[in-house]
Formats: structure tokens, sequence, C-alpha cells
């Protein structure tokens, strides 16, 4: 009987793993750039000693989405998207070089270009850093123009490009923080393919009717563990009855 209270005891723990996960992905349907984390079950043996006759099941993150979002017109100067794979380099608030997809930029106080998170912007050398400016311009291959404050219109300056980079999908994993890093944590090089669609931002991929059914399904197979469990307890006291009647 303690067999089948395992088996149920180990998917109820699991299935509340994958919910965690699946629910992760439902908080950030409308994300900027954000991309869905995908997850699996799995039948295990349990290791030791005796005959291999009880089995557990595991949820694990088997990776992410790596389909692009929709492209969304904002009109805005410091919004860009990535036409296409890539990534934008940013600066990590641990120092090192991260990399997202969300495009929403602006300039801080110090005049230092970073993502909605805060995160700096990083260029071919470094953090890009922008003058006061009229206005602000970035193009498809990444270059950041400004017509400077109190200049013409005519008057446009040139003051970085954003690094694009494209690593292999492989070589990528996501941090805590919700950004990609290379594996082995060198920096990619940049990359002259990918491009940038100015004035517009990437929706989430995460498909919200497939994870909201995806919820409903997680939640109905946690009943069915929980009802086993207690189905199990039922017959083992019916049983303990049944040995003191006896």
């Amino acid at each position: 009987m303690d067999r089948l209270v395992y088996v149920a005891m180990s998917g109820a723990k699991e299935i509340l793993r994958a919910q965690a996960a699946n629910n992760h992905n439902l908080a950030n349907a409308s994300t900027t750039g954000f991309r869905a984390d995908l997850s699996a079950f799995q039948t295990q043996d349990v290791v030791g000693a005796g005959l291999r006759s009880r089995a557990y099941a595991t949820s694990a993150t088997t990776g992410w989405d790596a389909s692009s979002g929709s492209l969304e017109s904002t009109g805005r100067d410091l919004d860009v998207a990535i036409k296409g794979p890539g990534w934008l380099a940013v600066q990590a608030s641990d120092g090192t070089e991260a990399y997202t997809r969300a495009g929403d930029l602006r300039v801080d106080p110090g005049g230092v270009l970073t993502t909605a998170s805060g995160n700096p912007v990083l260029g071919d050398s470094g953090p890009i850093s922008v003058p006061p400016h009229a206005s602000i311009t970035l193009a498809a291959d990444g270059s950041v123009s400004v017509v400077p404050l109190g200049q013409e219109a005519k008057t446009v300056s040139t003051v970085g490009r954003l690094k694009l980079v494209n690593p292999p999908q492989a070589d990528l994993v996501r941090g805590a923080d919700g950004l990609f890093r290379l594996a082995g944590g060198s920096a990619a090089g940049a990359d002259a393919s990918v491009k940038l669609v100015s004035g517009a931002l990437e929706s989430s991929n995460v498909n919200i009717a497939a994870t909201m059914t995806n919820m409903i399904e997680l939640a109905r197979n946690y009943d069915l563990q929980v009802k086993a469990m207690r189905t199990a307890e039922e017959t083992a006291a019916t049983g303990a009855k049944l040995l003191q009647s006896s």
C-alpha cells in the first residue's frame, strides 16, 4: 500500500512544480521579449538495494521556447525589436555580459542607455553614453545617433552602436534575473547580420490559451493524485480493521 502512496505523493509534488513553471509563463504573457519556459514529466526508478519495483515522477525545465513573439509598433524612438534571431547585449547587475530581447530602452539621469529593467546597454566598447540631445535615432544596424541639444536638425552625431549578437541557442542559459548568458560564462561576438526594427517592440511568445489549458489540466491531475492518496489511506484503514476483528 505504501507504493501507491509514494507514487501519488511524488506525482502531486512534481505537478505543483510544473504548475509553478506554467504560472510563471502566464505571469509574463505581457512581458516584452519574454521566452516561455518548457517543462516535461519523466519517470525515474528509485535507486537503492532490492528489486527495481518502485518509480517516482519528476518534472524539470527542459529549456525555453525560442520562437519569436509578434512585433508591435509603438512609434517611440527608443523602442527597438530584433528582426529574426539575435539578442541585445546588456550589462547584468554583477557586471557580466548578458543578453535580452526586451528593446524598451531609455536614457537614465546619468546619460547611460539602459533597458527598462535598468541594465546598461552595451556597445562596441562598453555601456553607451548619450549626451544631452534634442532627438535620438536607432538605426537597423544598431547605430545610435542624436541631434545635440541646441543644434539644428541636420547636425547628426553618432554616439555608439548597440552590440547585437546571435550565439547558438544551445549555448544560452537563462539566469534567475531573466537574462540569458553563454553557458561557459564567456561573451559572444558581435554579429552584423542581426537587424533591428525601430519604433517597435517584440511581445512575449507565451501562448495564453495553451498556457491556461495546461494550468487547468495540471490542476485536475493534482486532484487525481490527492484522491489516490486518500484511497490508499482508506484502504489501509479498512485493512487494519479487518486484522483487528480477526
